[in-house]
């Protein structure tokens, strides 16, 4: 695995190898192997959780950490992020961590630069979220043991939702039974090449659920028109405690990227009781995955 860029790119080899490396982190049975080389956060859009989780990665592992100032850099003055990764590169960067909102700009910029610097894709646009997908997947193995065959449920802006995209990409590598629920103007186009079942109706959804994951409504990526009040949305999808309790799995488990919009998409009631408490053990989980992330990409590399 050169870069992490997307969930497709990889195999299942990679990621059960990820995930195996986040466990050891997690139970103090591995040191770093990168300690000293140099990390970059390029970050073109808000983020808290993946921000501070590759930051925190990064310092767990004895890594110098960069936050870059997109704002304050050169690219104000035209300089190409091209340009701007190669002069990095030469400043003794050895990995970059890049957020944006033009989906594919990662893979069009790593295929430019001539150095062997590393990168990983902290959320392109509506294409990929991969590190935040390989959490989620640990999450669910700690959570009910495996994903193969479990009802897996998605439920939200499935169309706008890098997030879900990988996902998508990973639990159908590992043979889960992969749900989506969104109203049809959210839904997700590619179902039928994942062999996914797709739902307008919620309780329909989460009928025998083992993993309920709820997506943010993302409005800054909808255009103006076409889109219900918030309200609406929330008659017909929110997911509440009685939801859950009627219709899915005694064991189920909530999931949530973040940030939630309490009591829009999810109850504040769900989100502040045991069951809620998983979204704050993913977040948790996220350190160490990326620091398996980073550990993997750079060591023993010339970088």
């Amino acid at each position: 695995m050169e870069h992490l860029i997307d969930i497709e790119s990889i195999s299942k080899e990679d990621i059960l190898n990820i995930i195996n490396l986040a466990k050891e982190f997690k139970q103090g049975k591995k040191n770093s192997e990168v300690a000293k080389k140099t990390l970059a956060l390029m970050f073109y859009e808000n983020s808290t959780r993946t921000r501070c989780s590759f930051e925190i990665a990064g310092q767990k592992l004895g890594m110098n950490i960069i936050n870059f100032d997109a704002a304050h850099s050169s690219l104000s003055k035209g300089e190409s992020l091209k340009d701007t990764i190669e002069n990095l590169y030469f400043l003794g960067v050895n990995a970059v961590v890049i957020r944006h909102s033009l989906s594919g700009i990662i893979n069009n910029v790593m295929r430019q630069v001539k150095y062997p610097i590393k990168f990983v894709n902290g959320g392109d646009g509506t294409h990929a979220h991969p590190s935040q997908a390989l959490l989620d997947y640990y999450t669910m193995l700690e959570k009910i043991g495996t994903v193969e065959n479990k009802k897996i449920v998605i439920v939200g802006d499935v169309s706008h939702s890098r997030v879900a995209k990988s996902n998508i990409a990973l639990l159908s590598k590992m043979g889960a039974n992969i749900h989506l629920c969104a109203p049809t103007y959210l839904q997700f186009e590619n179902a039928e090449a994942f062999n996914i079942t797709c739902h307008n109706d919620v309780k329909q959804a989460v009928d025998g659920a083992n993993v309920v994951m709820v997506l943010r409504v993302q409005n800054e990526r909808h255009e103006k028109e076409g889109y219900p009040e918030s309200s609406e949305y929330k008659r017909l999808y929110e997911i509440d405690t009685q939801l859950l309790k009627i219709y899915a799995a005694n064991d189920v488990i909530l999931m949530h990227p973040g940030p939630a919009n309490r009591n829009i998409e999810v109850s504040s009631e769900l989100l502040d009781n045991r069951v809620g408490k998983t979204i704050l053990e993913q977040a948790q989980n996220g350190v160490y995955v990326r620091m398996a992330i980073l550990n993997t990409l750079l060591k023993g590399s010339g970088v």
